[in-house]
């Protein structure tokens, strides 16, 4: 206990005689560390008088106390001192950072979302999680129907609501078309939903989570020539003023005449055919095979569906159309894997 004044006075100098940082944290180790000084004094506490070792573990612990103060002290200062040495020049450009940018989902979305604004449509928001009178019943799908299969679509564990069914991810946005119709009450409706849908499916071009977007329009006079025009002025807003889309007949329970939306192929043209005779032979498009590429679907609104929605199919008509946003990338960019988009790939996005 006689040597603690003498080991105390030591340590101080030592602290006060130091002029940097690196050297102050090896002096903080020898006396502080866990095999320090201090701590080999407090190890021979066994080793004392037992009359004794209240005093001596107290005058220890003060020694730590100070010399912990003096070491905190002589760092704030070696710090300030070299801030006041060190010379900026304000004229000097600030220090660029990395940035990030948005998904090119993200800028899909927002596109679209400017397109529609352009035309008078709004856009809206509905549920993911929604009730099968919604996503089935409500749009013509008898029980019956495979689309409610568990194969297609993804029912939560919840319990069964007596009117509207079992609950479930949203297969498709074409839900949100009942919900807008109850929501506006009357027409002209003009309603552009985009949302996340899901379906248990994960392969080149389908993923169990896709973004979809839904255009509706309901007025008296609505008709196909109407739909037509609006989907070749999408096409052209949004892939360039060179593509062109067409109509094929097919089925949806939801849409009655129904089609199927085809759009040129960028790739050759639209022609199905790429090549120059004189600086390659003529070959047929191994992206489309005949110039053009599937889009999506679109129809009349079934009047089923206008009356499930509280509007009268004989004075009112309708059309929609259900586009994935991941595919439409897909045929603007020309990628081949829809994957892609959820990987994390940094070198993928970036180029977006």
């Amino acid at each position: 206990m006689d040597n603690l004044p003498n080991l105390h006075q030591q340590a101080i100098n030592e602290i006060n005689n130091l002029t940097s940082l690196k050297d102050l944290e090896f002096l903080q180790i020898k006396y502080l560390g866990r095999n320090g000084i201090v701590n080999d004094l407090l190890q021979k506490i066994k080793d004392i008088p037992d009359e004794q070792k209240k005093a001596y573990g107290s005058k220890v612990n003060r020694l730590k106390s100070e010399i912990g103060k003096a070491v905190e002290d002589k760092r704030k200062t070696l710090i300030a001192n070299a801030d006041s040495q060190q010379k900026t020049d304000l004229t000097l450009p600030g220090k660029p950072y990395p940035k990030g940018s948005l998904h090119l989902i993200s800028i899909a979305v927002e596109e679209i979302s400017r397109i529609f604004e352009k035309i008078g449509f709004i856009r809206v928001s509905y549920p993911e999680v929604e009730w099968e009178f919604f996503s089935f019943d409500a749009l013509n799908m008898p029980p019956e129907h495979p689309a409610r299969d568990d194969f297609e679509a993804t029912f939560i564990d919840f319990p069964k609501d007596p009117k509207y069914g079992k609950m479930v991810l949203t297969p498709h946005t074409s839900s949100g078309q009942i919900r807008e119709m109850w929501r506006l009450k009357n027409p002209p409706i003009r309603m552009i939903n985009i949302a996340k849908c899901y379906r248990p499916n994960w392969d080149p071009t389908h993923t169990p989570m896709f973004y979809q977007f839904e255009g509706l329009c309901v007025d008296k006079d609505i008709n196909i020539t109407n739909l037509k025009g609006t989907l070749d002025y999408f096409a052209k807003e949004y892939f360039g003023p060179n593509r062109e889309i067409r109509l094929r007949p097919y089925h949806f329970q939801f849409t009655e005449p129904s089609f199927e939306v085809d759009v040129t192929c960028d790739v050759c043209g639209g022609s199905g055919w790429v090549g120059a005779k004189r600086a390659s032979p003529v070959q047929k498009c191994k992206v489309c095979k005949s110039g053009w590429l599937e889009l999506g679907g679109t129809g009349m609104v079934h009047p089923n569906v206008l009356k499930a929605g509280n509007i009268d199919s004989q004075e009112y008509s309708g059309w929609a159309f259900g586009f994935g946003i991941e595919r439409v990338i897909m045929m603007k960019y020309g990628i081949d894997d829809i994957r892609y988009y959820y990987n994390g790939d940094i070198r993928f996005l970036k180029q977006f």
